[in-house]
């Protein structure tokens, strides 16, 4: 049996293709299947700052804490299983962002493991799972499907098109259109809420935010042009924050929010000849970020 696991998870590694018309059973599988890791023997730069990002650990939130510990301990919510062995990928509508690959790819199955392994907090395990380069730039690089297909199995999508991409597996480099968009991260970092759960689910907001508030408001920079800025002419891969270093943090949100207070202090005259000590204090907080803070 353990034989058969090391061939399958070999199968998806050497030959993802064949890999993606059929779905994985195991955590190492379904990140067999989205391995990424070659992409940095041309991509260097750009892989160091993604293994630093957010999206390289989706299943883990601030330092320390995994996501959906909730959903898989019994009975803490709706979606939670009485027995991890019951889990299955609808125990997790967080999976729609933070594992969109394993509602397409994967078999109940995983969600048991990873239930088993949220609840024994095996840090190493969920680390396996990760918002990849083939996640981003296959799997979500087409929106509008009935129009222009599903995205090519054989091929990577971007900002310009590749005729001759050097890769065993991706071939080619096709054009997206929504990749410099912010609709392509509002896929994601959403509307809120989610309602087409059989329990609705608040979560992300930032899309939503943007649309309703900054664009309307005058504000046109796209989340790439923001969150993605050149570095020495390429995209900031890093895509901050990055909640594991807290100081840059920090300073982000030190330059999008603004704290202006102006104070007025006099003395009231309560009656004759007693004065009462009173201020004013005006607080005004503003924000130069494109949506609400916090959000996700």
């Amino acid at each position: 049996m353990q034989l058969f696991k090391v061939l399958s998870i070999i199968l998806f590694i050497m030959c993802p293709l064949q890999a993606f018309a059929q779905k994985a059973q195991t955590i190492d599988e379904l990140a067999a299947m989205f391995d990424s890791s070659r992409c940095a023997d041309c991509h260097d730069v750009i892989y160091a700052q993604w293994e630093k990002s957010q999206h390289a650990r989706p299943m883990m939130g601030t330092p320390g804490i995994m996501n959906m510990t909730k959903m898989a301990t019994p009975g803490a919510t709706p979606f939670s299983p009485a027995d991890p062995k019951q889990a299955t990928l609808k125990t997790y509508p967080c999976f729609k962002c933070h594992l969109p690959q394993a509602l397409t790819h994967a078999e109940d199955s995983v969600a048991v493991e990873i239930t088993e392994a949220i609840i024994a907090q095996d840090t190493a395990k969920i680390a396996k799972l990760q918002i990849t380069c083939i996640v981003c730039h296959n799997q979500k690089a087409i929106i509008h499907r009935l129009e222009e297909g599903k995205p090519d199995p054989a091929a990577l999508y971007g900002v310009n098109a590749i005729d001759d991409h050097e890769d065993e597996v991706f071939e080619q480099v096709k054009k997206s259109a929504v990749m410099q968009r912010s609709l392509m991260c509002g896929q994601c970092h959403g509307l809120g809420p989610n309602l087409e759960f059989e329990n609705p689910v608040q979560c992300a907001n930032l899309y939503g935010s943007y649309l309703h508030a900054y664009i309307p408001a005058g504000g046109s920079q796209t989340c790439q042009e923001c969150h993605m800025k050149p570095i020495d002419g390429l995209a900031d891969h890093l895509i901050a924050p990055n909640w594991n270093d807290i100081p840059h943090t920090t300073k982000l949100l030190q330059e999008a929010l603004s704290l202006d207070v102006q104070t007025l202090g006099f003395e009231w005259l309560e009656k004759a000849k007693t004065y009462v000590p009173k201020v004013i204090v005006n607080t005004k907080v503003a924000s130069t970020a494109g949506h609400r803070i916090p959000d996700g």
